[in-house]
């Protein structure tokens, strides 16, 4: 596609960025040129080139989390936390590497049995909006240690954090071929996974978009594919006195990022025991939370979600359940219908039936009341998604349950549902991914095992059925 993409600011609805949409097969005849010479790079150097451009990050702290601010519209305090999750990526993947794919020869008899592993060539990196630099980044760090090369195309509306990640791969040694930048909309996504010289695809956003990548490489199954899609999260709250400690979890879950993580908590599943007093404790913390923009004093804990399409989609999700018989304990409110931002919505929905299974992607939290553990359960694996869960209060005996019978590739006990470690697998069942999990295990999906018996000697010989 040709054309200048526009990069517009949440919280001020002024312009931030521009450029020209990418040349995909150019990208990709460019990729594959290099993708050789950086695969024969031995480890060592890959790994020091990448520990520098840890510095390079760390370095500019606090520039790159402004421009993130910027385009995301996320507070400050909180795109300094995703620039240091960027830097610290290169350690842990590092060690994910060595833990994962490591070498192993093993001696037999007159030879050896050898396990390595091998890159699989040119990854095309799709990434989110959410945490743009973050997520793209859990996928690229351990490709190129694995000695892939990347195509990233960073989404339509964060691609000015997309150009600042890749400058600083170039910035430390990583040949422009070997990391190049494509700016574009849903039609580069596409000419990326359809165009067979492309091996991976290592995706993060929604259901609706990882189906169709899938889909596009039906008919190719050498191409890996991963694919992180978010949730319908459940967080159960059960027994406990630590009601405002449990009320503080549930603003956790659901309102950082302004509900814009793929482990937020969609839904409260409450025992009706306790529902009302918890209620009381999170009302009271909820009407505290400051919504504003990224560099306001003191500092909000949420910002805008990330335009006004958002808004809109979020707003007419949100009538729709209310139409359907919802209580409202906490109004969707939007101050400014001109920007993108959004008071932390609350709807109690007990008894409603056929509310649809959909990540709203944004600071509306859907409370459910329920008797005993049994509806606790179903009503958590009530849906197609299963990525993130959490478990807060009850027995030890209760948890081990949930743990058992939960749907999530992430279940946490006490925890907020977005609480995942990056020195663990991070992914999700259903809706939510294609069982590669990344993270800690985004090194299984960026090499291949390749098993080799070797002799020192030539040597064979057919003892039987010959004439």
């Amino acid at each position: 596609m040709t054309g200048t993409l526009v990069s517009i600011e949440p919280a001020t609805g002024k312009p931030l960025w521009s450029g020209a949409h990418g040349d995909v097969p150019a990208a990709i005849t460019r990729a594959r040129a290099a993708f050789p010479e950086w695969a024969a790079r031995p480890l060592a150097e890959r790994i020091a080139v990448l520990e520098k451009f840890a510095e390079l990050v760390k370095a500019d702290t606090e520039d790159f989390a402004q421009l993130i601010a910027r385009e995301t519209g996320k507070p400050l305090w909180e795109a300094k936390t995703e620039v240091g999750a960027v830097a610290a990526k290169v350690a842990i993947s590092v060690r994910a590497h060595s833990e994962r794919t490591g070498e192993r020869v093993d001696e037999a008899a007159g030879g050896r049995s050898a396990l390595r592993h091998k890159p699989h060539g040119v990854m095309a990196v799709l990434g989110p909006y959410n945490f743009p630099a973050h997520l793209p980044n859990g996928h690229m760090v351990p490709a190129l240690l694995a000695g892939n090369v990347c195509l990233f195309k960073p989404s339509e509306k964060t691609p000015a954090v997309g150009e600042r990640l890749v400058r600083y791969y170039h910035e430390a040694g990583v040949p422009a071929d070997a990391v190049q930048l494509v700016v574009g909309t849903a039609a580069e996504g596409r000419a990326l996974t359809s165009d067979p010289r492309i091996d991976g695809v290592l995706f993060t956003g929604s259901s609706t978009t990882g189906i169709a990548i899938a889909k596009t490489l039906a008919d190719r199954p050498g191409t890996i594919c991963a694919l992180e899609m978010g949730g319908n999260n459940p967080l159960v709250i059960w027994d406990t006195d630590k009601l405002a400690q449990a009320a503080a979890i549930i603003v956790q879950s659901a309102y950082t990022t302004a509900g814009q993580r793929c482990t937020a908590a969609r839904r409260l599943i409450v025992k009706d025991t306790i529902a009302d007093a918890l209620l009381d404790h999170l009302f009271t913390l909820v009407d505290k939370l400051r919504v504003g923009a990224p560099f306001d004093e003191p500092q909000p804990y949420m910002g805008p979600v990330i335009d006004n399409d958002a808004a809109d989609a979020l707003q007419r999700g949100y009538a729709q359940i209310v139409e359907m018989g919802a209580k409202v304990l906490r109004a969707l409110n939007r101050p400014d219908p001109d920007k993108p931002f959004l008071s932390p919505a609350i709807l109690d929905v007990t008894g409603i039936e056929g509310i649809p299974d959909r990540e709203l992607f944004g600071p509306v939290l859907q409370v459910r009341r329920v008797a005993d553990m049994d509806a606790a359960i179903a009503a958590a694996n009530d849906t197609a998604y299963g990525l993130s869960a959490s478990f807060v209060g009850g027995s030890e005996e209760e948890w081990h349950r949930f743990w058992r019978e939960s749907r999530a590739g992430i279940v946490n006990r006490n925890r907020p549902t977005n609480g995942a470690s990056s020195a663990a697998p991070f992914g999700g069942t259903g809706l939510s991914g294609n069982h590669r999990p990344g993270a800690f295990y985004a090194a299984d999906y960026c090499s291949y095992p390749v098993a080799s018996a070797e002799g020192d000697e030539v040597e064979g010989e057919i003892t039987v059925g010959l004439s």
